[in-house]
């Protein structure tokens, strides 16, 4: 066990941390709207925005992630009609064909999130909203996104930690996250296990810091 190759690399990994924590915190953000969005669509009584939110779920979640990487970064870029237009500029970024992907996936895991908690909350809430004389947005604001967000904290929690792992994706499209760093210095020095020791007990640092948050915060919301 090479001691020394473990402690030089860390400062490169714990830099190349830095964008994996990019990735991360740019497609939770973005996907978090793209779930909401759809989830709203999910429980209307419109069938076909039903169906198509439920489309737009089980395509994303029903294939693999590596491969909705590679047709957004390697598949888009062969549409010639693309790099005519200003998405273009956005395309031919590794980095941003990372987040996009990224942000759909999570997108659709969190729509379904969202969904099962919309469709626990009781309708006495709804009720008691109308007999206030509440308008329906004003119900869907005060009532119905904060107990949604209450029940679905643990399962987001999950969310969260599996798209943090899922970052580690990004590097088969040429970006230097975490793994990508890991992959780098693997290739020049030959020792595997000594690089991918230190990686991994990064991932699993980030793992037990983001678990801890959500345990936090769900003590915090269970007594209110």
């Amino acid at each position: 066990m090479d001691i020394d190759l473990m402690i030089t690399s860390l400062p490169k990994l714990l830099n190349a941390t830095l964008v994996t924590l990019k990735l991360l915190s740019a497609s939770l953000f973005f996907g978090l709207f793209i779930g909401l969005f759809f989830a709203i669509l999910r429980v209307a009584k419109n069938r076909f925005l039903n169906i198509f939110s439920y489309s737009f779920s089980y395509l994303f979640r029903g294939t693999p992630l590596l491969v909705q990487i590679f047709i957004i970064y390697f598949g888009l870029g062969q549409i010639d009609y693309l790099k005519t237009t200003f998405l273009w500029s956005i395309l031919k970024e590794p980095y941003w064909c990372a987040i996009i992907a990224f942000s759909l996936n999570t997108g659709a895991y969190t729509s379904e999130i969202l969904r099962s908690a919309f469709e626990t909350i009781k309708k006495g809430y709804i009720e008691a909203g109308k007999s206030l004389g509440l308008k329906y947005s004003t119900i869907f604001y005060k009532i119905h996104i904060p107990i949604a967000v209450k029940q679905s904290l643990p399962a987001y929690g999950n969310e969260i930690i599996l798209m943090m792992k899922g970052t580690s994706l990004a590097s088969t499209v040429t970006l230097l996250d975490l793994t990508g760093v890991a992959k780098y210095i693997i290739s020049t020095t030959f020792k595997p296990i000594e690089v991918f020791i230190v990686a991994g007990g990064i991932y699993l640092i980030m793992t037990f810091i983001f678990h801890n948050i959500i345990k936090y915060l769900e003590k915090k919301f269970s007594y209110q």
